[in-house]
C-alpha cells in the first residue's frame, strides 16, 4: 500500500480533532444542534489553519443519520461515503483552476436538482477569490437565494479580493493562525500514534517554523523523519534538515555586532554557509531573535509572550542587558528590510554581510538610531579609558560649548575675536565644522579650499559661481556658517568668503593653510 502523507493521514474527520479553531466550531455545532444552519458560510484565514478540514465535517455532520452533539457519527452511510469522497452531496471545486463564468454557470444549473440522498447538497469553493468577475456575478444571484437543500461554503486566504457584494451574502468566519503550543501538544501525540521517538524540543521548533499552520508543521515533520529514518528525531537533527541555525549561534553573532568585530561576524556567516543553512531563514530568525531581546528588555513578564525555554529566558535577559532598546530596535528594522529584499536576491550572502557591516558601523549611516549606538560606542571607550585624539597644545582651543548648542546672534557679537591659534584650530578640524552643516552648503564647504586673509581673517575660497553665490548674493548663508563655527569653537570667527575661477587660480593667488596647519602638525 502507498504512503500517505501525515497531514492526509491525520485530517480531522470530527468536530473533536480539530485544534485551534474553538470559536468556529462551537457555533458550527450549535447551528446544527439547533437547526439553524445558513445557506452560505466564509472561511477566511491563512494556509493550514483547517478551512477545507471543517468544511468537510460540516458537510458530513449536516448530512450525518445521527449526529452526536452537532458532530458527525463517522458510522452512517452518509458520513461513510463523504469521507471516502464518493458522495454526490458534496462538490468541491477549486476556483485556481474552474474560474470562469462557465464554470459558476454548471453549478447553477446543478443546484436546481435536489440531493439523491441525504439532506443536504454542499458545494466547497475552495480559493474563491481566484474567480473572475463575471464568474462572481453568475454566482452571485443563486448564493443570495438558493433552493433550502443547498449550502455553499467559501474558503479564502485573501478575503480582501471577494466583492462585497459577495461578503454581505455570507456568513463570514475568520480562522486565527494555530498557536506554537496547540501544534506541539498535536504533533508530540500523533508521533505517539505512529511510535516514532521525537524530542519534544525539535517539535517545537518544527511548530515554530510552521507560523501558524497546521498543514505546514506536519509537511515539515514529515520531511524530517523520511530524512532521519528509523532514528529518534532531536533537536539538531531538524535544524540539519530545515536547514536552521541554533540559538546559540545568535548569541554569539549579537556579541560581535556589539563589539564591532566585521571579521567575526563575516567568519560567522561563512560557518553558517558551508554548513549549508538556508540564509533567508536564518535572517528570519535572527530578527525574531533580536524581536525577543527587545520584549525582554522593555517588559517584566515576557513567559508567555515569548516562545523559549526557562534556560534560553534566562540567558536572553543576560543579553538584553548587553544593549540600549534603541540599539536592538535599529538592528531589528535593518534585518527586516533585509529580510523583504533578499526574498528575490541572487546573492543572498553578499546583502547579509551588508547588513552585518551596518550593524557594526552605526556612523555609515545618519538616523537618529545610529547616532544613539555610535554615542554607545563613544561611552564604552571611555569607560575602557581610551582617549580620543588630541589636538596638539599649541593649536587646541578650549571648547566652552558643544557643537549642538546654539549660540544666538546676540551672544555671537559679544564673543571675544578669534586670534590666530584659533584660526589654525579649525582649519585642523574643518572635517568637524563641515559635519555641522546641513545641504548645499556641506557639499560647497567640502570643495572649497582655507586661506588666510587680511586681518588674520579665516578665508574660505570657494569655486567662482553657484557656490560663490550661494555665499555671497544669497541672504544669511555665510552669518549661518559664522555661527556654526562660533557654535564649535566658543569664539566668533569673521569668515571672509572669495571666489576663484580655477585650480590653477588658487595655488598662484592664495596660500594653502590646510597644508601648512597639516604639516606642522606632522613635525609635531
Amino acid at each position: 500500500m502507498s504512503y500517505t502523507a501525515l497531514y492526509r493521514k491525520f485530517r480531522p474527520d470530527c468536530f473533536e480533532d480539530v485544534k485551534g479553531q474553538e470559536h468556529i466550531v462551537t457555533t458550527l455545532r450549535n447551528q446544527i444542534k439547533a437547526g439553524r444552519v445558513g445557506h452560505a458560510y466564509l472561511f477566511c484565514g491563512t494556509r493550514g489553519t483547517g478551512k477545507t478540514s471543517i468544511a468537510k465535517i460540516f458537510a458530513k455532520a449536516v448530512n450525518c443519520e445521527h449526529p452526536v452533539d452537532g458532530s458527525p457519527c463517522k458510522a452512517c452511510a452518509a458520513c461513510k461515503s463523504i469521507a471516502a469522497g464518493v458522495s454526490m452531496n458534496v462538490i468541491e471545486i477549486d476556483a485556481a483552476s474552474n474560474n470562469g463564468v462557465d464554470n459558476i454557470r454548471e453549478i447553477v444549473d446543478e443546484v436546481s436538482y435536489s440531493p439523491t440522498e441525504g439532506k443536504y447538497k454542499v458545494y466547497i469553493i475552495d480559493e474563491v477569490h481566484m474567480l473572475s468577475i463575471g464568474a462572481f456575478n453568475a454566482l452571485l444571484k443563486t448564493l443570495e437565494e438558493p433552493p433550502s437543500y443547498v449550502i455553499f461554503i467559501l474558503a479564502t486566504t485573501e478575503a480582501h479580493k471577494i466583492p462585497i457584494t459577495i461578503l454581505s451574502r455570507c456568513q463570514r468566519y475568520d480562522f486565527r493562525r494555530i498557536a506554537i503550543e496547540t501544534i506541539t501538544d498535536r504533533l508530540h501525540e500523533l508521533m505517539g500514534v505512529e511510535q516514532i521517538s521525537v524530542e519534544d524540543r525539535a517539535l517545537r521548533y518544527i511548530a515554530k517554523t510552521a507560523d501558524g499552520s497546521f498543514r505546514d508543521a506536519l509537511s515539515l515533520l514529515d520531511q524530517c523523519i523520511a530524512f532521519h529514518f528509523g532514528q529518534e528525531l532531536t533537536y539538531d537533527k531538524v535544524l540539519d534538515v530545515l536547514g536552521a541555525v541554533d540559538t546559540q549561534v545568535f548569541s554569539r553573532l549579537f556579541g560581535y555586532v556589539l563589539a564591532q568585530d566585521v571579521a567575526s561576524c563575516i567568519a560567522l556567516l561563512e560557518e553558517i554557509v558551508m554548513q549549508g543553512r538556508e540564509l533567508a531563514q536564518f535572517v528570519t530568525d535572527f530578527t525574531w531573535y533580536l524581536r525577543n531581546l527587545l520584549l525582554v528588555r522593555t517588559s517584566d513578564a515576557v513567559e508567555d509572550i515569548i516562545d523559549v525555554s526557562t534556560d534560553n529566558l534566562l540567558k536572553l535577559k543576560e543579553e538584553a542587558q548587553m544593549a540600549e532598546p534603541e540599539t536592538v530596535m535599529r538592528y531589528i528594522r535593518i534585518f527586516s528590510e533585509l529580510a523583504n529584499q533578499i526574498k528575490y536576491a541572487s546573492q543572498k550572502r553578499i546583502l547579509i554581510e551588508i547588513a552585518l557591516i551596518k550593524l557594526c558601523r552605526p556612523n555609515m549611516e545618519t538616523d537618529t538610531g545610529s547616532l544613539i549606538d555610535r554615542i554607545r560606542l563613544i561611552e564604552d571607550k571611555l569607560e575602557k579609558g581610551v582617549v580620543a585624539a588630541q589636538i596638539p597644545a599649541e593649536t587646541a582651543v578650549p571648547y566652552e560649548k558643544s557643537a549642538t548648542e546654539t549660540v544666538s546672534k546676540e551672544k555671537l557679537a559679544k564673543l571675544p575675536k578669534a586670534v590666530p591659534e584659533d584660526v589654525k584650530a579649525i582649519v585642523s578640524g574643518w572635517q568637524s565644522v563641515v559635519s555641522e552643516t546641513s545641504m548645499p552648503m556641506k557639499q560647497y564647504l567640502k570643495e572649497a579650499r582655507l586661506s588666510l586673509g587680511g586681518d588674520d581673517k579665516l578665508m574660505i575660497v570657494v569655486e567662482d559661481g553657484i557656490a560663490s553665490d550661494y555665499f555671497l548674493k544669497q541672504e544669511g548663508h555665510k552669518e549661518l556658517l559664522e555661527q556654526i563655527i562660533a557654535n564649535i569653537v566658543g569664539k566668533k570667527v569673521d569668515v571672509a568668503i572669495h571666489s576663484m575661477p580655477s585650480e590653477q587660480d588658487f595655488e598662484q593667488n592664495y596660500v594653502d593653510l590646510s597644508q601648512i596647519i597639516h604639516m606642522e602638525i606632522e613635525i609635531e
